[in-house]
């Protein structure tokens, strides 16, 4: 997903002084737009370049296998969706936009530099019939996230036998002839992997250090954007059109040349220029030779700043991030046959505290509307939180790319461009980044040129076409799959098609979402709302880890052992994914005119 702020972004602070805008411009906007558009560029491009490697990093430094690796991602991208109600709160209430962003940048920074100290890989090693064997890795070039010749040895004495999986779930081990050294049955052979303790703890640290300084940074930097336009200025939306584009273009740039440079050189280059770029995010925030002087200052109070006592707190909550990663990690799939309550049962701490919040604030605001507010009110919250709830699915669905559908580019995907050159499986990420750049404008067109005809949809309608989008975009690609030749490999356009598809549902949710609830939300409660929302977005995340999870595949140090198998399964699991997006999409399709009527006008 790319982050779609809009001019409707909340708790956008009054300002009385002299307008910024009244000084020097850039492009006709006033002229510290660049430098909190240059910060918000270096921030995105170390984010999304991060977040394209995370998975492959983990399935194959790491080794933790695919279970383990996206129910992690789940949680890290749940928390950076999360702690932004803290960190914009406290930057409201205490520290001011400016301050929250610069400590924000540069635990950040940190974070990603912890990251990239991996130590040495994991050592993989295969038990087969109770006996434990190494396992080595070979690769015929220097690429640590996409290498598809790379193949797995197991070291059996003085041979070296390479694994091929059968459709059956048996093992063929095969000599150096190509013949049929030993057969595993199904059942006989598990894999692990021998990890330093010590890096998997300074993983764990470095995504806690990453999602805290996120809370602080996200909330708050298109808050100072606001701040630079008085109220009414007509050059708002285009000065937020200008600073969305300034996401994008960090986020095309760090999906492609952070995978290049951890191909060429390695994990710790990859995901260190991630924190090189997050300095110049700091640096701009912080020596922005006063032009940053009159935004996003901290609010008037008398007595001592807390400043430093909250950058203290926000760093004690680094150990409660590690603690719940943990759990994470140690959360065991739910017994079959256990229904919804062993499934909730078997949530870790994180993914508890998650569902319970949301299941107990949504029908908590509901009831409390009906008691509060008027006829006209209690309408507006119920429309409300009906596209909330169907928002979480959305994103759920939609947020398998950084999950299942990068290691399907990786494991089933021919990654040629016409045969000229080769992208790796981190980089086709960024076909969702290119549509949004290219559909955006169109996508803005289309919908003035219907709204002057009276035509354009309505919110829920636009909800609706969404989910319908995010499934016809999985059937696009579970289609590409019936061609797939004896490689099992789908060729790279059929994935390709599928974030076009996944970029136009996105333009039809992502920008109306904030503006919908600033509109339908009681006066009294929009902050709340808006809590919710990111709530909603937040549980989406967690939630696309466990779907995600359901698309596990064996695997021999990080490496599937049967492509066929492989395939199918993704298969599958996006074929079920499809028909849910599908009929929840025409399930809230039927509801749109009754939640257009709760809507009261809103528009």
């Amino acid at each position: 997903m790319v982050d779609t702020p809009t001019a409707d972004t909340p708790r956008e602070p009054d300002i009385s002084h002299v307008n910024p805008a009244d000084g020097k411009t850039w492009f006709g906007h006033p002229k510290p737009l660049f430098w909190l558009f240059g910060t918000e560029m270096w921030e995105r491009f170390g984010y999304y370049g991060m977040r394209a490697l995370l998975t492959i990093y983990l399935t194959k430094h790491f080794v933790l296998g695919d279970r383990a690796s996206t129910g992690l991602y789940g949680g890290y991208t749940a928390l950076v969706y999360l702690t932004p109600l803290v960190g914009g709160f406290l930057a409201d209430q205490y520290l001011g936009s400016k301050r929250a962003v610069r400590f924000g940048a540069l635990i950040m920074a940190i974070g990603y530099f912890t990251l990239a100290f991996g130590g040495q890989p994991a050592k993989p090693y295969a038990v087969i019939d109770g006996q434990r064997y190494e396992v080595v890795v070979e690769r015929f070039r220097d690429a640590p996230s996409s290498d598809p010749k790379e193949a797995r040895y197991v070291v059996d004495g003085t041979r070296k036998l390479k694994i091929r999986g059968n459709d059956d779930g048996s093992l063929a081990l095969l000599a150096a002839d190509g013949s049929v050294a030993r057969s595993v049955a199904a059942g006989h052979y598990s894999d692990g992997a021998d990890r330093d303790p010590v890096l998997t703890m300074v993983l764990l640290i470095a995504l806690s250090l990453i999602s805290m300084g996120n809370g602080f940074f996200k909330p708050n930097i298109s808050t100072m954007v606001g701040e630079l336009y008085a109220q009414g200025d007509r050059r708002r939306d285009s000065g937020f059109t200008i600073f969305y584009m300034g996401i994008n273009t960090g986020s095309f740039l760090g999906q492609i040349l952070c995978p290049i440079l951890a191909d060429m050189f390695g994990w710790p280059i990859g995901l260190g220029f991630a924190g090189v770029v997050m300095l110049v995010s700091w640096a701009m925030i912080s020596f922005h030779g006063g032009r940053l002087s009159d935004v996003g200052n901290p609010p008037a109070r008398t007595g001592r700043d807390p400043a430093l006592l909250i950058y203290c707190c926000a760093l004690l909550a680094v150990p409660v991030f590690y603690l719940l990663f943990v759990n994470l990690m140690a959360a065991e799939p739910p017994v079959a046959g256990s229904g919804f309550i062993g499934y909730l049962e078997s949530l870790s701490v994180m993914g508890k505290l998650l569902f319970g919040t949301f299941l107990v604030s949504v029908p908590g605001i509901i009831l409390w509307s009906w008691f509060a507010g008027n006829r006209t009110e209690f309408q507006m919250m119920m429309a409300a939180m009906v596209l909330v709830t169907f928002n979480v699915i959305f994103w759920t669905l939609f947020e398998q790319a950084g999950s299942s559908l990068t290691l399907f580019a990786d494991r089933n995907t021919n990654l040629s461009v016409f045969g000229l050159f080769s992208l790796s499986a981190p980089q086709t990420q960024n076909f969702n980044s290119i549509a949004i750049m290219l559909l955006a404008p169109v996508m803005s067109v289309l919908w003035g040129a219907l709204a002057k005809r009276n035509l354009e949809p309505s919110i829920p309608l636009k909800f609706a076409i969404a989910l319908m989008g995010v499934g016809a975009g999985f059937l696009f690609l579970v289609l590409g799959t019936r061609f797939v030749g004896p490689d099992f490999k789908v060729g790279l356009w059929w994935l390709a098609g599928l974030y076009v598809i996944h970029s136009l549902a996105e333009l039809c949710i992502s920008p109306v979402g904030l503006s919908m609830i600033t509109k339908l939300s009681i006066a009294r409660v929009v902050g709340l709302m808006m809590g919710v929302w990111f709530l909603s977005i937040s549980v989406a995340q967690y939630v696309a880890g466990v779907i995600a999870q359901f698309a596990s595949v064996d695997t021999v140090g990080g490496q599937v052992t049967n492509l066929k198998v492989s395939l199918d399964t993704y298969v599958g699991v996006f074929t079920t994914i499809a028909e849910v997006a599908i009929g929840l999409g025409v399930l809230l399709l039927l509801l749109s005119w009754p939640l257009k009527k709760w809507m009261n006008g809103v528009k």
